[in-house]
């Protein structure tokens, strides 16, 4: 695929899972029907959150820099591990939200130390990638045949409304005088919500207690289910078509 979509399909996705976040978290605590919804104490949770993904990754990084700190060539893809590693203990410590506080501190490194993430890149692509990889077996493993047979039939237009109609639509108006062309607006409109973040969200919501607990789940757990089936099945196609498109667009060239 034409690196602009690659990485506009990685900006889309990780950008919705730290904005995300705080709606989740606001939706069940209203659906838990209590009448004191504790904002107050949710929106310390996320702020102490970003400031420590913000702050431990920025000192970090400076103090790498100094000469006492370095560390040696061999070791630096393990910086970004310990930074992770100190965010998430400072975090539970200081009881921020721990999701959020991973989302700003990779930001955070990316943005203040370009050595870091390059040094990280492929071997935090491996990682990154194995542990969602067994996220996702342990959300299959949650689900079967008579699981998805507990949905009623509400629910299969839901999750077939969130595949093709809304998501396609949200993205369709913020292209609107971006210049992307239309086949990559299409692929982009496309591929839908499969991902690590929407199986956190929905294991959220499960373990929420909130007395719909089970029936969103169901419903996260069938959109989730449809994209894996979909999405993960087309994806080569539609990268083929774009190799397709250049090659015929070479031939013209030549001719």
């Amino acid at each position: 695929m034409p690196g602009r979509l690659r990485h506009l399909l990685s900006v889309e996705s990780g950008v919705n899972d730290g904005l995300a976040l705080p709606f989740v978290m606001v939706f069940v605590a209203v659906a838990a029907g209590d009448d004191n919804l504790h904002l107050g104490e949710l929106a310390t949770e996320l702020a102490v959150g970003v400031v420590i993904g913000i702050g431990v990754p920025w000192i970090a990084i400076r103090l790498e820099r100094t000469r006492v700190f370095s560390a040696s060539t061999q070791y630096e893809p393990l910086n970004a591990v310990a930074i992770g590693l100190l965010v998430l203990a400072l975090a539970e410590t200081l009881h921020g939200n721990l999701f959020l506080a991973a989302f700003a501190a990779g930001i955070t490194v990316a943005t203040f130390g370009p050595a870091q993430r390059s040094a990280f890149e492929h071997f935090g692509e491996l990682i990154a990638e194995t542990l969602k990889l067994a996220a996702l077996l342990g959300f299959g493993a949650l689900i079967s045949i008579e699981f998805l047979a507990e949905i009623s039939r509400q629910g299969w237009i839901f999750a077939l409304i969130a595949l093709i109609i809304a998501r396609p639509l949200a993205l369709a108006v913020s292209f609107l005088r971006s210049g992307v062309g239309t086949r990559e607006q299409l692929a982009a409109l496309w591929f839908g919500p499969k991902g690590f973040a929407s199986v956190v969200y929905g294991l959220l919501v499960l373990e929420s207690g909130i007395p719909a607990a089970d029936q969103v789940f169901h419903l996260v757990a069938l959109t989730i289910v449809l994209s894996i089936l979909t999405h993960s099945s087309t994806d080569i196609i539609v990268a083929c078509s774009f190799e397709d498109a250049d090659l015929t667009l070479e031939s013209g060239r030549a001719a």
